[in-house]
């Protein structure tokens, strides 16, 4: 098939390097020149595993192309992807005003037939704002569909959860628009909800704020597991062989990050509140993970006493391992919050180091997990890359000046560090 894709961001560049695996022919397009010459050259503005593979190869098969003039690529396509950012506004909306403008402009652009499908996570109704702004500006007589295909793309597992998805979920209006997309996803073999726009445009919001229930409730009972001397890790195993629960997203630490989570959950609370609804069981969720990484830094200060003067070494700054995206990372808020207590900050990330160093200015920047060790008063786990893991402890031990490892992710055994000789603080494992 001839597609678009509108937004050349994460999900749109993940969206249109497997479509085009797929064998569609994909144009890719983004008002950011800079980005579209460097995708020319096969140059990835962000870190996901293999999508600079998957790139590089569709490209040289020609069956991805990108480009800035939008005109162009609607003429040559018969779907179009909408992949444009939705950020908060202050109030916790998602702002529209990329979805607008693209819409506007398709219209503009329009000379036939067109299905128009929103992949950016929007509130519920968007759809018919999008259908009511085309048909405003669209030609006399042309055709089109809008329908809804939400991404449930985990950033640093993105293109597998494309390739082999949970579940494909497809809004629409038409046969017509229901048979391109049914089609167009029919080699991937994988389960489909078929549904009216706004039933899937919610499916996305419910499905992120739901996920973050579950993160949240697992660190409320971290918590209690700190007052109590109890694990929280085998807590969690055991509710997670409920099968009515499930094992995934009960990993307490510091609490969910990202573009997706925090966002979501902000404007599911902000649709409800539009609606009439108090969705009081969301902002409690929302409270739950603000704290945690307040509940952190108390376990910091409980170590430490004063921090001023003190050189404490961050492990990890991006969200989540095998991503470079620091967007509400953890990270940030500590780092914020040590330095205006006077710490001194060392770090280390394997990827996100470059989109760090835009954001934390003081922070001393290092080449490893080892460098950023030497002469600290405390280390801090706060993403779980697995190189972190596979520390040679016993030369950690010696680099630091006081043996005192925090960490905000439970990636070690407390009985075995401590037995290294450590002072080793987890969430929910006061025992």
């Amino acid at each position: 098939m001839n597609i678009s894709i509108i937004g050349s961001g994460y999900v749109g560049l993940v969206t249109g390097a497997c479509l085009a695996e797929l064998g569609n022919k994909v144009i890719c397009v983004d008002n950011d020149t800079r980005k579209i010459v460097n995708l020319k050259k096969g140059i990835i503005p962000i870190y996901e595993p293999g999508l600079e593979e998957l790139i590089k190869n569709n490209l040289k098969k020609k069956r991805l192309v990108f480009t800035s003039g939008l005109k162009d690529a609607v003429s040559k396509s018969e779907i179009i992807f909408i992949t444009v950012g939705t950020p908060s506004l202050e109030n916790g909306e998602a702002d529209l005003t990329g979805i607008e403008h693209v819409a506007r402009n398709i219209a503009k652009n329009m000379k036939g037939y067109r299905l128009i499908v929103e992949k950016s996570t929007v509130p519920v109704e968007t759809g018919v704002w999008v259908k009511q702004t085309i048909s405003a500006y669209i030609g006399k007589n042309i055709k089109f569909d809008v329908a809804s295909n939400p991404e449930f793309l985990r950033e640093g597992q993105a293109i597998n959860d494309f390739m082999s998805p949970d579940r494909i979920v497809i809004g629409v209006e038409s046969k017509k628009a229901k048979d391109l997309l049914v089609n167009l996803y029919a080699p991937l073999n994988a389960p489909m909800v078929i549904t009216d726009v706004k039933s899937a445009e919610l499916i996305k919001h419910a499905s992120n704020s739901f996920l973050a229930t579950k993160i949240s409730f697992i660190n409320a009972v971290a918590q209690v597991c700190d007052k109590v001397g109890a694990d929280v890790s085998k807590v969690a195993q055991g509710m997670g062989l409920d099968k009515r629960i499930g094992k995934a997203f009960l990993n307490a630490g510091l609490g969910y990050g990202g573009s997706c989570f925090p966002k979501d959950v902000d404007a599911f609370i902000a649709i409800s509140e539009k609606l009439g609804i108090e969705f009081d069981l969301l902002k409690s969720v929302r409270q739950v993970n603000s704290l945690q990484r307040a509940l952190f830094l108390e376990k910091i200060k409980q170590e430490l006493w004063l921090l001023k003067g003190k050189t404490i070494g961050i492990l990890g700054l991006a969200f989540k391992p095998n991503t470079d995206d620091i967007r509400s990372a953890a990270s940030i808020d500590i780092i914020s919050a040590l330095q205006k207590e006077g710490a001194k900050i060392r770090a280390y990330d394997p990827k996100a180091m470059n989109k760090a160093k835009l954001i934390f200015k003081g922070v001393t920047f290092c080449k490893d997990a080892y460098d950023v060790s030497k002469g600290c008063d405390c280390l801090l786990i706060v993403t779980e890359w697995d190189e972190f893991q596979e520390l040679n402890l016993l030369r950690i031990k010696k680099l630091l000046k006081r043996r005192i490892i925090i960490d905000g992710r439970n990636i070690y055994d407390p009985k075995k560090m401590r037995e290294f000789g450590f002072v080793y603080i987890g969430i929910g494992k006061a025992g």
